[in-house]
């Protein structure tokens, strides 16, 4: 059994942070940035520019994504701050179905996982999971959304699951809230 440790990214462990990007899935490609351009400035945007503009999300404070440590290594990251600082989030048209207001700085949402593949397999992402929840309640969230996919309904690849599987959200406590596409679940999560 693996020891995992989960910690706030930030831009002093920015190594780390790459490290765990770059092992598998479109981490060193996205930089996490997916949620935070508008679709045209995404894709006018270089792998370097995105890079630099993660970097400069993890000086904010509180973290907006946290890193896992397996056996000491950074193998893993995820995700997880209030929806006003992920702005597309407000403009992805599957997403209108959530209940909750865009706008809302107590709504939280768990946008994307990342665990490189010699890691996969071994409870990672749950574990990412479980400490996102508690990230998102130590600072102030009211409830957390998640947007997986729901692998009893479409086969994907490891790589395609970087929004979490709704399996893993099930059990961590999430409902289902929306569904906008029969794979594609809204499920959330109160904290208080």
């Amino acid at each position: 059994m693996s020891e995992i440790e989960i910690v706030p990214a930030s831009v002093a462990r920015f190594d780390d942070v790459e490290h765990a990007l770059t092992g598998g899935g479109d981490g060193g490609s996205c930089w996490c940035q997916w949620w935070m351009l508008r679709a045209r400035d995404f894709e006018a945007t270089s792998n370097d520019e995105k890079r630099e503009l993660l970097r400069r999300d993890l000086e904010a404070e509180p973290a907006s994504a946290l890193v896992a440590y397996i056996d000491g290594a950074p193998g893993g990251w995820v995700k997880v701050s209030s929806r006003p600082e992920q702005p597309r989030l407000a403009r992805t048209r599957n997403l209108q179905q959530s209940p909750e207001p865009f706008d809302d700085p107590s709504v939280w949402a768990i946008t994307c996982f990342v665990v490189r593949n010699e890691h996969r397999r071994q409870g990672v992402s749950e574990r990412l999971l479980d400490a996102a929840i508690d990230h998102a309640r130590a600072h102030g969230a009211r409830v957390i959304e998640g947007y997986p996919v729901d692998t009893e309904v479409a086969r994907t690849s490891s790589n395609a699951l970087f929004h979490g599987a709704m399996s893993t959200f099930a059990a961590a406590g999430f409902t289902e809230v929306a569904r906008p596409t029969p794979s594609r679940p809204i499920v959330s999560l109160t904290l208080t």
